[in-house]
């Protein structure tokens, strides 16, 4: 079990090029995540997770597809930790294990409403397609 811990904590800072040893956990991530009030984990947190193996539970969160991919948390991380790049990471592995995405393409124009940002639409590509 310890094994395959680490081999995902790895695999996930490979993916991601994320040193999660470099977060000081100071929270200014989360403090500026637009979609905080709808993750169970936040930007600071997937981040120590990672870093402490504690890799499961975020392989089985919802929070994986409610990050927005916005690099929000990028942008204001002091040290350069860059979170969204490692929920990104997370997210392909959970992908990748479960071998299935959540949505394909064909499903995106269904959602389109003229109030909808363009870097939704892009997100969406990026979450859903790798």
């Amino acid at each position: 079990m310890i094994n395959k811990t680490k081999n995902l904590q790895q695999e996930m800072t490979r993916i991601s090029g994320v040193n999660p040893r470099k977060c000081m956990k100071c929270g200014k991530c989360s403090a500026t995540c637009p979609a905080y009030d709808e993750m169970e984990y936040h930007p600071h947190q997937f981040v120590s997770m990672v870093e402490n193996g504690d890799i499961e539970p975020l392989l089985d969160s919802q929070s994986l597809y409610r990050c927005l991919t916005c690099f929000a948390c990028v942008d204001r991380c002091p040290r350069g930790v860059e979170p969204a790049k490692l929920i990104e990471a997370v997210r392909l592995v959970a992908i990748r294990r479960q071998g299935a995405n959540h949505m394909t393409a064909n499903d995106v124009p269904d959602m389109l409403n003229e109030d909808l940002p363009q870097q939704a639409i892009v997100s969406a590509f990026r979450k859903y397609t790798k």
